[in-house]
């Protein structure tokens, strides 16, 4: 945003403070310096001359040779300009001045013969205008020798400030004005106006009503009559063109010039122009189009905030104002509109229409509800003196939904206990107040704050206390010389994600990071998704509720690009709600971090000496033995295995222990695979951290001897009915035997007809051993029949081999 710093002037007496020392100060408060243009440097060199003399050139008809004054010293100047003649104060551009058109040095010339020590200039030449018809004539009143930027107050700074998203109080020289009194403790002030009103009375002239009442809290107006439409008076001219601004009317110059001095956008509408002298807020209900002033028609999606007049929309609310209402040079009678409205609402028009102006820019960031009267009055006044109109009696202020200041208490000693330093009381009392942020009530330890609506960043205790910080000067922390520290040892809560990464990298994976916001397809997958309320496309409506989808989005753009074989992994979080019903609280949805293993393609190519090998099931489980290998034990996860199609997978495995499930995965099914227009076999794993975190060894890990006495292996291989799983086999038999069985697993599956209808062989290896003998033939004997015949009895099981 650009400010004008003799524009800056009227609300705050800037005289004696070092330029360079303030920009300082305001960039340390969080108002970004981006650029600095002095006007006054441009002109240097270039001071106001007096014409003395005036003859005719001897060697050119069309050149005068004139001699100008500066007051102490005198000058022989060759002059083509058609308009020059003695008595005129002129703009004199001395040896070593470089004219901003064309940017080059006058010295000292000789032109058809005779000497030429200096220029006369035209406005066009100092790029005040685009006249380059003649020289530009002064106020005879100047004094010659008198700076050119001093005499024609082009001595202004401009700056260019980077105002962040939360700070829309700072988006006008008013406010910017409120920053530099509380940083020094300066008088704030206003340009007083006086209102002359005439006879007629508002009531009579125009009408405000408000239907969206949610969208257009508050809708404010003044009425002008009999104005002229006409150019604007040089200093409006000018405060607009370096904010770089284009003039246009005096009616239209002034709603800008109250924007940028106090930040409430205007819009002014002829009155005469508006069916039945009538304002209507409300929103579309359906699709439609509407012209704007750029004479282009607009596509209205349906809940679109639109300023009506009794028979047809005018204007788009906050965006811009309508071509059939625009004020012309035929122009009597002016609304001036000034209003707070929404900012969401503003937001997603803009966004929605692809058109960004001035007045979106405030509206969509927040206005102040309190001061849309004040503007109109400004505006009001400013019209009626420059238009030669008149104020109609009274306003209008339409406010069914008040918008009150937060309340926020501020406890005293907290500031010292965030910032490490002590502020005092009395300057607190003076920030705060300097920003507008009234105290309610106090007592020793705590203040009772008022906040008002154009401060819409500060919420908490904490956004005061920052606030006390940045003004006070965060060059005024003081310098600590010794730093205490304990060497306990700290707590890193990224290095269990940072051994995780590093663990994928060493198997041969590679990280993916995707959008957390995704389509309804995407995020209806699985899960209970959660939509958002003001997306910004339809491919970013909701919030992901498992990191599947994103995985398989990126796979398929993979392979149409060539890449077939991938093995990719993400952490990230996904989020689902815990119920149908909307959310109203955080204990109506839940968030947790996942981890996804994704392999699809081939894990080797064909070569010489290697066939092509592709990726299936049993890549992936071993990958996640592998994984799982680095942080857990054998012994701490079981497996459960599940043959039956679901909606993700064709078949698929989890990881569990106890009852929690640490991961669930397998291969994903065709029909998921052709929703991503997916052609080869993918496969997937995906990890719960919290689960997983969960079950990792508090301690370090503690070497163990090796066993002093023999394992003794068996196997046995049973028919057992198709629906019983592994999992239970093991878990029985891990409860039935002894304390001499160590170990138990599955080493074989196999289902085919000849075990009969519904039937399936599954072989388990057994580890028989004791820490404190070697076992004999008979213990093991005894132990291993015991279990064949409890696990046949208890599963109607046949022992394969008898």
């Amino acid at each position: 945003m650009k400010i004008s710093l003799n524009w800056l002037k009227q609300y705050v007496n800037i005289d004696n403070i070092p330029l360079n020392e303030m920009l300082n100060k305001l960039t340390l408060s969080g108002l970004e310096i981006e650029d600095v243009n002095d006007e006054s440097a441009k002109l240097n060199n270039i001071v106001v001359g007096f014409v003395k003399e005036k003859k005719k050139h001897p060697n050119a008809d069309k050149l005068s040779l004139c001699v100008v004054s500066i007051g102490d010293e005198d000058f022989q100047v060759v002059c083509g300009a058609p308009n020059v003649e003695a008595g005129q104060k002129v703009i004199f551009a001395k040896i070593g001045a470089v004219i901003p058109h064309g940017n080059f040095t006058i010295a000292k010339a000789k032109i058809r013969g005779v000497e030429s020590f200096g220029m006369l200039c035209s406005e066009s030449e100092l790029e005040l205008s685009d006249d380059h018809s003649g020289i530009k004539i002064l106020d005879p009143v100047l004094k010659e020798g008198t700076q050119v930027s001093e005499a024609l107050g082009l001595n202004d700074v401009l700056l260019e400030i980077g105002i962040t998203p939360n700070r829309p109080d700072a988006l006008s020289h008013y406010g910017i004005a409120r920053d530099i009194s509380a940083i020094y403790n300066l008088e704030l002030k206003y340009p007083a106006f006086n209102l002359i009103e005439s006879n007629q009375q508002i009531s009579k002239l125009a009408r405000i009503e408000i239907e969206d009442t949610l969208n257009c809290p508050r809708y404010s107006s003044r009425v002008v009559i009999d104005v002229k439409i006409k150019e604007s008076p040089f200093w409006l001219k000018e405060s607009l063109r370096k904010i770089g601004l284009r003039p246009i009317n005096n009616v239209v110059d002034v709603t800008n010039f109250v924007m940028h001095e106090l930040g409430q956008p205007l819009h002014a509408f002829d009155l005469d122009r508006l069916a039945g002298k009538k304002i209507v807020v409300k929103s579309t209900e359906a699709e439609s189009t509407f012209k704007t002033l750029d004479s282009k028609n607009r596509k209205l999606s349906p809940g679109t905030l639109m300023i009506c007049d009794a028979e047809k929309p005018v204007a788009i609310a906050g965006v811009m104002g309508g071509e059939n209402s625009e004020v012309s040079d035929k122009t009597q009678n002016i609304l001036i509109e000034s209003a707070y409205f929404n900012p969401s609402s503003i937001r997603k028009t803009s966004k929605y229409l692809g058109l960004g102006t001035d007045a979106s820019y405030r509206f969509e960031r927040g206005t102040d509800p309190h001061g849309t009267m004040l503007a109109a009055n400004r505006a009001a006044q400013l019209i009626a003196e420059l238009g030669e109109g008149k104020i109609a009696a009274g306003v209008i202020d339409v406010y069914p939904a008040k918008i009150n200041d937060k309340k926020i208490t501020l406890r005293i000693g907290r500031i010292e206990k965030i910032l490490g330093y002590q502020v005092p009381e009395d300057q607190i009392l003076q920030i705060l107040q300097k920003l507008g942020i009234k105290v309610q009530s106090s007592n020793k330890s705590e203040l009772q704050l008022s906040v008002p609506p154009f401060r819409p960043d500060l919420e908490r205790e904490i956004d005061i206390i920052e606030e006390v910080a940045r003004i006070y000067g965060y060059d005024n922390i003081p310098t600590v010389e010794k730093i205490y520290s304990t060497l306990a040892k700290k707590y890193d809560e990224s290095a269990f994600i940072d051994e995780l990464k590093s663990t994928a990298v060493s198997l041969g994976f590679y990280e993916m990071i995707n959008n957390p916001l995704q389509s309804v397809t995407s995020a209806s997958l699985m899960g209970n998704k959660i939509a958002l309320l003001n997306p910004q496309s339809q491919d970013m409506a909701y919030l992901r509720t498992s990191l599947i989808s994103g995985a398989l989005e990126v796979v398929s753009r993979n392979i149409k690009h060539g890449e077939r074989n991938l093995t990719l992994f993400e952490i990230g979080n996904v989020f689902n709600k815990n119920n149908s019903e909307a959310i109203n609280s955080f204990n109506d949805f839940a968030e947790k971090t996942k981890l996804i293993l994704v392999i699809t393609g081939n894990q080797s190519e064909k070569e010489w000496n290697n066939p092509q090998i592709p990726f299936d099931f049993y890549s992936l489980k071993g990958l996640v033995n592998s994984f799982n290998s680095k942080f857990l034990l054998d012994n701490v996860l079981n497996d459960s295995y599940y043959f039956t199609q679901n909606r993700i997978f064709d078949y698929s495995f989890e990881k569990i222990t106890g009852n929690d499930i640490i991961g669930f995965g397998g291969k994903v099914s065709q029909q998921v695979l052709k929703q991503f227009d997916i052609n080869q076999d993918v496969f997937c794993f995906e990890y719960d951290l919290h689960s997983l975190q969960a079950v990792l060894p508090s301690g370090k890990r503690h070497y163990k001897d090796l066993l002093k006495f023999p394992k003794v292996l068996r196997d046995f291989a049973f028919i057992f009915d198709k629906s019983v799983t592994y999992s239970e086999v093991i878990e029985y038999i891990s409860k039935t035997s002894s304390g001499l069985l160590k170990s138990v697993k599955i080493f074989d599956l196999f289902e085919n007809e000849s075990l009969g209808t519904n039937k399936k062989s599954m072989a388990f290896a057994l580890e028989f051993y004791d820490n404190d003998k070697t076992l004999t033939e008979e213990e093991i004997d005894k132990e291993f029949n015991k279990l064949i015949v409890s696990v046949s009895n208890n599963f109607n099981a046949k022992l394969r081999g008898n």
